[in-house]
């Protein structure tokens, strides 16, 4: 049985400067294997600080005609791209799929979260059009936004398509020239989408893609011509790339890792709940910043509790849940669930040792869904993010209780209320810490315009990453105050 289809043949990936694919001098490759199996899938770049000046150098050209093309006409270049996308959208997920462990199933999802954000990038056409008013008699005020320049998006392995549509459209769209660096993992579906914009007709140079590691981003924190870089990936990372960004005078987003919370109250849709929870935790292996974490279990709400256990022991690895993305992954989550062992937390659910049947699948990277109970505040499990199939059950008295818990971590990305009271609900709304929260909602990502982002250490920089703030974060609003005579009919400002 195949749960995915993996590439017939190797892909060797290469970078994408001023239109063409050229492999950067002085650069060693690096394998891409499956999570699924560990196969041989990929090769790519490690591309060092002259092959990002490279790309670089060919985007500020291309930034100087891009940035005078009218918007409606940058627009026409995305709608081709969109279409491409929907043209493309079974072989991207199953190339998203192979290379991030995702199934195939997720994997179309992201690329259709990422087409939304194409829609919203599509309607500033008719939205974005600037602002004109008559101040004073004789005198007006406008407003015109304008691109940065050269700008990059350095994207994490867990979602190869969906976390570059969130930057990209937008964008170029404001008539940036962007630069991509997608995850070493996962350089096949950023390559596959870069072949599309290229046949969708960009001006060269408005579109590059640079594979790399840490030195490829370090050249790309410190490069001059780079204006603005949007991070997603882990915490610790995320607040290196915003201080040396900073520092070297960029304007930067870094979106970092999250501990996100459940809160689950005795009340609870009995049918709803345990499914919604199952789903958040286990979705994409629990790979994911917006994956629970933490249930926090107010009360008596036992019936739950079992109803979850039933449903997450009947998920299989593989046809119902992905692969973790390495060998590292598996062996910190193993080692953290017997800490948590260790520390006196019960394993309801034990998913390790667990993986597909079949030959094919011996070497990839398993872990099938594991719940802990008896979890305590104060405990790693409950505290640190473990990025996988893991859910922590923390039991608290009440509502309150459950929330000082929420407030207490230092994350912020996302928070669940999961009631039939709407008084409690709204409780939670106001409460909550966390900048985007849901109401019996597992994965409360918000749907565009409405924009994606978090609040303490899961998010580094102002603004969100998407919708109408994002556009403040890719271009700058030049203000132009006009008067042709002067007027003796008017204010002082006549």
């Amino acid at each position: 049985m195949s749960f995915v289809r993996l590439p017939e043949s190797v892909v060797s990936c290469r970078n994408l400067v001023g239109g063409e694919w050229v492999s950067p001098s002085g650069a060693s490759a690096q394998e891409v294997r499956s999570p699924y199996t560990g196969a041989l899938i990929g090769r790519a770049p490690l591309t060092t600080a002259s092959g990002v000046a490279q790309a670089v150098e060919a985007a500020k050209v291309a930034a100087q005609g891009w940035r005078v093309t009218p918007l409606r006409e940058r627009t026409q270049f995305l709608q081709r791209f969109r279409t491409l996308l929907e043209t493309h959208l079974e072989r991207l997920a199953h190339l998203a799929a192979s290379e991030s462990g995702k199934t195939v199933a997720e994997g179309r999802a992201g690329l259709l979260k990422g087409m939304e954000v194409c829609d919203f990038a599509l309607s500033l056409q008719n939205l974005d059009g600037g602002a004109h008013l008559e101040v004073s008699r004789g005198v007006t005020c406008e407003y015109r936004r304008e691109p940065l320049g050269v700008v990059v998006g350095i994207t994490p392995f867990n979602f190869p398509a969906m976390v570059p549509l969130w930057l990209f459209p937008i964008a170029v769209t404001v008539g940036n020239a962007f630069i991509l660096k997608p995850s070493e993992k996962v350089p096949l579906t950023a390559t596959a989408m870069g072949e599309l914009m290229v046949e969708a007709g960009y001006p060269p140079g408005v579109f590059s893609v640079v594979h790399g590691a840490k030195p490829a981003v370090d050249a790309l924190l410190e490069h001059p011509d780079v204006k603005a870089l949007a991070f997603v990936g882990s915490s610790p990372v995320a607040r290196h790339v915003y201080v040396e960004g900073s520092r070297h005078g960029k304007r930067v987003l870094a979106l970092g890792g999250a501990k996100n919370h459940l809160i689950v109250v005795p009340d609870a849709d009995p049918e709803l709940t345990p499914q919604a929870v199952v789903d958040s935790f286990t979705g994409c292996a629990g790979q994911r910043c917006m994956a629970a974490s933490v249930m926090l279990a107010v009360g008596d709400v036992q019936p739950l509790v079992d109803d979850i256990l039933r449903r997450a022991s009947r998920l299989e690895v593989g046809p119902g849940m992905g692969a973790l993305i390495d060998r590292g992954a598996v062996d910190r989550l193993e080692t953290a669930i017997a800490r948590a062992q260790a520390d006196g937390a019960r394993v309801l659910l034990d998913g390790r040792g667990k993986r597909p049947a079949g030959e094919a699948y011996a070497n990839g990277h398993w872990l099938g869904p594991t719940v802990l109970d008896g979890v305590r505040p104060e405990m790693e499990a409950a505290r640190r993010e473990l990025f996988g199939p893991v859910l922590s059950i923390v039991r608290v008295p009440t509502l309150s209780a459950a929330l000082a818990v929420e407030n207490a971590s230092p994350y912020g990305n996302a928070a669940s209320i999961f009631t039939t009271n709407g008084a409690v609900a709204q409780s939670v709304v106001e409460g909550a810490r966390a900048g985007m929260v849901g109401v019996n909602v597992g994965v409360p990502v918000p749907r565009e315009p409405f924009s994606f982002g978090g609040t303490g250490e899961s998010k580094f920089g102002h603004g969100d990453i998407t919708g109408p703030s994002s556009l403040d974060f890719w271009s700058q609003l030049k203000k132009v105050t006009r008067k042709w005579s002067t007027r003796t009919d008017g204010s002082w400002m006549s």
